[in-house]
């Protein structure tokens, strides 16, 4: 594998509430976990100094208590959460809830892709100005 590439493979059954992506992966620029709360199991009430954070839901419902204001968030939904507000995650479902934290406490710098039209090519454009490339085929379709 190419170095600055690394894959890490989630075992969301081992027991594990949460898994520090950040590590893993050995990401260094911003914070990054999935985290697994079984029916009834939630985290401590929180807040930070000077990262904001954003959670994403990928399974389950998570009831987000902001300053002790209870909050539904379905599957699917993005929220953000400014550093100093006290949040806490809650699963009060009989299913379990799955979800991906992100967290981030510089300024973000914009885009600084460069997108390909094909392999060979050593030079990119900024990749609003590089089309789309067509669709592939199917795997067994």
């Amino acid at each position: 594998m190419e170095d600055g590439v690394d894959f890490a493979k989630l075992d969301l059954s081992s027991g594990e509430r949460f898994v520090p992506l950040r590590r893993l992966l050995g990401i260094s620029t911003f914070g990054i976990n999935a985290i697994v709360f079984e029916p009834g199991q939630r985290g401590r009430i929180h807040r930070h100094a000077r990262q904001e954070e954003a959670y994403l839901v990928l399974e389950g419902e998570l009831t987000l208590l902001l300053e002790g204001e209870e909050h539904r968030v379905e599957r699917g939904t993005v929220v953000r959460v400014a550093p100093a507000i006290r949040r806490q995650l809650v699963n009060k479902h009989a299913e379990r809830l799955v979800l991906l934290a992100l967290g981030g406490a510089e300024p973000h710098e914009g885009r600084d892709g460069e997108a390909f039209e094909d392999w060979d090519q050593t030079s990119g454009r900024p990749p609003q100005e590089v089309p789309l490339p067509a669709d592939v085929p199917v795997e067994g379709a």
